[in-house]
Formats: C-alpha cells, structure tokens, sequence
C-alpha cells in the first residue's frame, strides 16, 4: 500500500542532507564484474559516436554510486527495499541496487539508452525493470529557464491540503520509493530536490552524484 504524501508548505524544505561515511569499500565479485561490462558497453555507445546525440548522458563514478548506496543499506537508513534510478541511462545505478538485493527500478525517457540498460540487464540476468517514461509530472521540463525548476513548486504540485498530483512510474508510485538516485546537471540540483520533497513519502531518501566523486545524501523529514 502507498504510503501517505503530504508536501510542506511552500518555501520550506521537508527534506534534510543527512551524513554517511565517505570510505570506499570492498566491491564483491559479482558486482564487479557487472561493472565491468557494463563500462565495456558505455565505450560501445561513445565509440559510436551516440555522446554526441545524447551529449546530456554522463555515467556516474560506479565505484562511489555502489559505496554510497550499500552503506545507506547496511547501515539502515532505508526503511524499505525499493530503489528508483531517475534518467538511469544504461542502468548502471540500478544494476549495483538490485545486485545488492533491492527491489529496483530505472526510468530512461530516451528509446536507444533504455534499449541498451534494458539489455543490459536481460544479459546478465538482473532484476532491473527499466521503465521508458519520464521521471517528471506531465508537462514538466528539465532544464531550468525552459520551464523546469520555476514550475516545480508545491503550487502546481499539490492542491492545498489534498494529495501530491504525482506521476505513476507504470505502476510503481513514487511514495513507494524508500530510495531515489539521480546525476543532475549543476542547475537541476535544486529541481531534483524540490521534486524528491514533492513526490516523495517521509522518510525516504535521495541520493544525489554531484560529479568528481561528490555525491550527497537527503531524507525526506517533515517534522
């Protein structure tokens, strides 16, 4: 059952950074050497010289990605198992997820990558569903003055006192996500984190690669 969603009022955040040791960590053998092919498959797609049609896909560092997450696992910040991958690309995030034995999702609006992370998976046999949508509600753009980061605000979102009018991922609602992943563009940091607050349930988490290693951490909070 979805758990219940409620956006704060707006102006305020209903979401806080939250710190989790940065060490790296042992990466078992099976993780990988999912990544192994899977890096091999990324120099398919730029030997092909698809980087230039799809210049916005940059793969995150994998090593920090699964560091990251399998100590949000072990260490129970999660309150549950489902894992969400927004823009996931080849999937690499979710693969390393659904490896560590999350319920996991990857949502890819472009047909080529979702194709490829689609196969991906089905090769090695990981249970990964790549989900060709996009992650935004209806009518909503990414890039910031292009009618992005202005029109996710608790306004459009959320009537007052009534539900998020949230997107449905094909049957996966966001408030089921206890964790999200995304690699913005340095101006859609702000968008990602006002759209986490906005479809997100209390108490779930958004884990934020910020380039050069850098990735972040926030829980939904509204107390």
């Amino acid at each position: 059952m979805p758990r219940s969603t409620s956006l704060a009022e707006p102006g305020v955040m209903s979401y806080q950074e939250i710190e989790f040791p940065r060490k790296p960590v042992e990466i078992p053998e099976e993780i990988r050497a999912f990544l192994v092919e899977a890096d091999r498959r990324v120099d398919l797609f730029y030997d092909a010289g698809l980087g230039r049609r799809y210049p916005r896909y940059i793969p995150s560092d994998p090593n920090v990605v699964y560091s990251a997450i399998a100590t949000l696992k072990d260490g129970g910040h999660l309150q549950g198992s489902v894992f969400c991958e927004w823009g996931c690309g080849h999937g690499i995030a979710a693969g390393i997820a659904a490896l560590l034995g999350l319920e996991s999702y990857g949502i890819e609006i472009e047909t080529e990558l979702a194709d490829r992370a689609t196969r991906l998976m089905r090769d090695l046999s990981i249970p990964v569903e790549i989900l060709e949508i996009s992650y935004l509600p209806e009518g909503y753009e990414e890039s910031e003055g292009h009618g992005g980061k202005d029109l996710i605000t608790p306004e459009e979102l959320i009537p007052r006192g009534g539900p998020v009018d949230a997107p449905e991922y094909d049957g996966l609602d966001p408030d089921e996500v206890d964790l999200f992943f995304v690699y913005p563009w340095p101006d859609q940091e702000e968008l990602m984190l006002d759209l986490f607050s906005a479809v997100a349930s209390d108490g779930a988490i958004l884990l934020m690669y910020q380039g050069d290693g850098d990735i972040s951490a926030y829980l939904r909070d509204e107390s």
